[in-house]
């Protein structure tokens, strides 16, 4: 068997929008917001809410940063309190106790993944809004995943759940 490589091979058409939005609280490097911006957008997700000083870098974001609608917002838990009137279910990533392990998830079409910030993960505001919290197991050290690692995991098991939208 051979294999060849594909350039810029054309990306899957979704058969509905995906009904992904991912909130992130304020995160202190540009960097992983990018990054989330360019996952968002090679998964089809259509808005990234971010808060506190938001920017990202065009040069790592590619696509994602004009293909993926930005929202900046000051403070999370009010978004996340619309969202929720929204009908979106709340769903953290984060290691706290009666979270659920990713693979083991099964996530509602319609829902906002919270992301939290680099040190501190998600506040305790934040926390007590979610109906469900999602951690991805570590087998090795550091304690936990860089936050745009492990957003783009959770993306991507969100996307093989829902492959058509």
């Amino acid at each position: 068997m051979k294999f060849e490589h594909i350039r810029h091979k054309p990306p899957t058409e979704l058969k509905q929008e995906r009904q992904l939005i991912i909130a992130c609280c304020p995160l202190r490097s540009h960097v992983n917001l990018s990054t989330i911006m360019r996952m968002a957008g090679c998964s089809g997700i259509t808005e990234v809410i971010a808060t506190g000083n938001a920017k990202i870098n065009k040069t790592i974001a590619r696509d994602g940063a004009d293909n993926v609608k930005l929202t900046v917002k000051n403070s999370l838990p009010p978004v996340l309190k619309k969202l929720k009137q929204e009908g979106y279910k709340l769903v953290g990533l984060e290691q706290t106790t009666n979270s659920t392990v990713l693979s083991e998830y099964e996530f509602p079409r319609k829902c906002a993944l919270v992301v939290g910030s680099e040190r501190e993960g998600l506040s305790d505001d934040c926390l007590a809004l979610l109906d469900a919290v999602v951690e991805i197991p570590v087998w090795g050290m550091p304690f936990s995943y860089n936050v745009a690692t492990a957003t783009s995991l959770a993306i991507y098991e969100y996307c093989r759940q829902y492959p058509e939208g």
